[in-house]
Parts: structure tokens; sequence; C-alpha cells
């Protein structure tokens, strides 16, 4: 059989949610739903559809019912077992079955790089996904990891996912520019984090969705905070597009922010019309 090139997905989930206080303050904004299904659901079934059954999700205080809900729950199933409402378990029993999950902390919050770092004991010495499911994607065709894959097995370097957004809302992005070697294919070569749209150098804004290369982590290991403490997984990306090795992908498809009220509303909005 033939081996896969990306075997495991990191899912960062140690975010406390505050945009959606106080939904967040005892459940985990990942176990958000947008209609019957938790955002981190749809972020493990794209996962999924894209050949990977290695789940490895960093957690934090307060994010038990993820464990729970990728978990098989007998009281549950022996109470509709043999009634219609029995079929609304089955996505989540495919998962359980196809898939295995392994968690880790993140002990403090200090940015995505070091909720990426910390996967490391998970991930170990390979390639990986990252999916954040506050970002909801959906394709026609080929899902975005789908599609990432496939760029990786030809450029073998890590990729970052993009999309155009407008030149005010470059403060909540990663920013990145470079030169376009294939159709929505750009090699990077310069990436800021949220820069001021005077200082950014495109509005092209990477969303949640990368594949890197596992020297990430030793990159990861030497960078320095930000001036919030933080550490940024576009310091580290940068270090590896110095050396050329750093694609960014204008994905197809469409994203919704559901990190926030509005892009969570058009989502179920847009999703519910869909599945109607």
């Amino acid at each position: 059989m033939e081996q896969k090139s990306i075997r495991k997905c990191l899912f960062p989930a140690a975010g406390y949610g505050t945009r959606f206080l106080p939904a967040t303050k005892a459940m985990p904004k990942e176990m958000m739903s947008v209609l019957t299904k938790p955002l981190i659901q749809y972020g493990v079934e794209e996962a999924m559809q894209a050949g990977i059954s290695n789940m490895c999700i960093i957690t934090g205080r307060g994010k038990r019912a993820i464990e729970d809900h990728f978990d098989i729950c007998y009281e549950l199933e022996d109470q509709i077992r043999g009634t219609s409402k029995e079929k609304s378990l089955a996505s989540i029993r495919k998962i359980i079955a196809s898939c295995t999950f392994s968690y880790t902390r993140q002990m403090q919050m200090k940015g995505l790089g070091h909720a990426i770092l910390t996967g490391k004991p998970l991930v170990g010495n390979e390639a990986f996904a990252v999916i954040l499911a506050d970002d909801l994607c959906s394709c026609e065709g080929r899902n975005v990891m789908e599609q990432m894959i496939l760029l990786y097995d030809k450029y073998q370097c890590s990729i970052v996912a993009i999309e155009e957004i407008e030149p005010s809302h470059t403060d909540q992005y990663g920013i990145i520019a470079g030169t376009e070697i294939e159709d929505g294919i750009i090699k990077v070569t310069s990436m800021i984090e949220k820069p001021k749209p005077e200082e950014a150098p495109s509005n092209l804004a990477i969303i949640g969705r990368y594949i890197l290369t596992p020297d990430i982590f030793d990159i990861l290991k030497k960078t320095e905070p930000s001036k919030n403490g933080e550490i940024q997984i576009t310091d580290a990306l940068m270090t590896q597009a110095s050396k050329g090795k750093v694609l960014g992908y204008r994905f197809k498809g469409k994203r919704y922010d559901c990190g926030n009220v509005d892009g969570f509303v058009e989502a179920t909005i847009d999703l519910y019309r869909v599945n109607k």
C-alpha cells in the first residue's frame, strides 16, 4: 500500500474564544455548532477526506468536551438505539471508527507558533497538516486540504492557504507577498503578522490551513516572541521562506471566518440553504 505523504493533522484548540463570550465561558469555541455539527468536526472531516486518519489536538483547560465528542457515549447510544434519532450519530461514528485521536495540552497561551510547537510529540519527524477550526471551508470539488496535499506532493515544502482580503483588514491576518510561479501558487518572499494597512506588502492573507515540514519545530524553538509575548508561526515560516521553501496557495472554495459572529452566522445561513 502506498504511504500517504501527509498522515497527521494538528488542530490547535486551546484558545479561549473571547469573541463569543459568554457562550464560550464553559464551552470550547471549537464545539460551537454550525447547524448540527461542531466546528472541529467539520475540520476533522476535511482532514479525513484528504486521506488523513491521525488527528492531533492541542487542548487546554476546560476543553474536555472535545475529547468526549470524539468518543463513544454508551448511555446516549443505548437510549436512542432503534429510534429515528440513531442516524444522527452516523457521521461521528464514522469518524471514531476511521481515525485515531491524540491530545496534549498547551499550558500557556503563547500564540499559534507555540501551540504548533506543543504538538511536536504528537506529530514526530514528518510533514503534517494544520487546520484551525475557526475557519470553516466549503468546496464543490476537492476540499482545501486535499488541494494542498496535491501541491505538497509536487513541491515538498511548507504551504499556506491564502485569499485576498480587503486592504483595511490586513491587521487581522498574517500577510504574504511573493512571486507567482503558477496560477494561484506564489513563492513567498515576505510574510508579516497583522501589519497595518499602510505597511502590508499585499492583501493576500493566510487562513487556517497549513502544511508544514518538520524542520518548523526547530525553527519555532529558536523564534523570539513578539512584543505581545506570542511566538508567531509567520516568523518561523519567514525563516523557511528566506530559503525559498514556502508557497502560498489561493485555494478553490469559500472560507467562513467562524471566529467572529458575522462569519459564524454567514456560515450557518449558507450551509442551511445547501442542506435544506
